[in-house]
């Protein structure tokens, strides 16, 4: 199990108070994304989420210039087509798994987060933009395509069109612009942007974990069928939650006019 402040190649971890801050650790090269930070952030999320210890998650980018710039282009310059479809599949699960970790992820996006950096965000449960960050898929200027799952999860969060437009262009975007889109969920100065992004990971956090896990199960699962499936989903989750001690807990608190004590059981 990773400890706290353990120091890795390319990211760093930190657990404290609950939460695990991951921070890209490639400043030199804009905190790109080679094959081995892919697979240093796999190994960091399965240990995230099976340590019962931590609640929740910030991601954000070393240095003040990226959060994530992109890909390693260096790798993509020489990858063979073969190759290419493990180096995809492998950021894909990635961030499938970031996607359902069962535990609320915040990308704290403290500046460039283009191509696998855009896709990193998407993934996330929220995202909190500085106000200088910029976002942006711009993988068809080097003649492919987004590959960690920006065709698919872009369109879901902004619509077919503006990820069409973002897509086939290949242009940025400001943090306001992704903002109004509904790329991002707030702006914030650069400076409060760890610390706003604690504010709200606490405020989900003081919730029952179950409840949240399985509200984010219900939410992506249903995003990704149909309304009907949805609702059935949801209502068995629902009966899954009301047969915990959360449940119990968390209305016995509500009617005796008391902060609950979540056990997550």
């Amino acid at each position: 199990m990773l400890m706290a402040d353990t120091s890795l190649e390319n990211i760093i971890v930190d657990k404290k108070d609950g939460i695990a801050y991951i921070t890209l650790n490639r400043p030199k090269v804009l905190n790109a994304l080679n094959a081995a930070t892919v697979a240093e952030l796999t190994v960091a999320f399965e240990d995230v989420q099976s340590d019962d210890s931590i609640k929740g998650v910030i991601i954000t980018g070393g240095g003040d210039k990226a959060f994530i710039a992109g890909a390693d282009i260096s790798e993509i310059a020489t990858v063979s087509p073969t190759e290419s479809v493990q180096m995809t599949r492998n950021g894909q699960t990635l961030m499938s798994l970031i996607e359902g970790l069962g535990k609320p992820v915040i990308a704290a996006v403290n500046g460039l987060a283009l191509g696998g950096g855009c896709e990193t965000a998407m993934a996330c449960t929220i995202r909190i933009a500085s106000e200088h960050a910029k976002f942006g898929q711009p993988e068809v200027k080097l003649g492919v395509i987004p590959g960690f799952g920006g065709t698919q999860r872009l369109p879901r969060l902004i619509g077919k069109g503006r990820a069409l437009q973002l897509i086939l262009s290949g242009a940025m975007i400001d943090a306001n612009e992704a903002y109004r889109v509904g790329l991002v969920n707030e702006v914030v100065p650069a400076a409060d942007l760890i610390s706003r992004a604690e504010a709200i990971l606490h405020q989900m956090l003081s919730n029952a974990p179950l409840a949240l896990r399985y509200a984010m199960e219900a939410v992506n699962a249903g995003y990704e069928s149909g309304q009907a499936e949805g609702l059935q989903l949801e209502s068995t989750l629902f009966a899954v939650c009301a047969s915990t001690g959360d449940k119990a807990e968390g209305t016995s608190a509500f009617l005796q006019k008391r902060a609950p004590n979540f056990q997550g059981k």
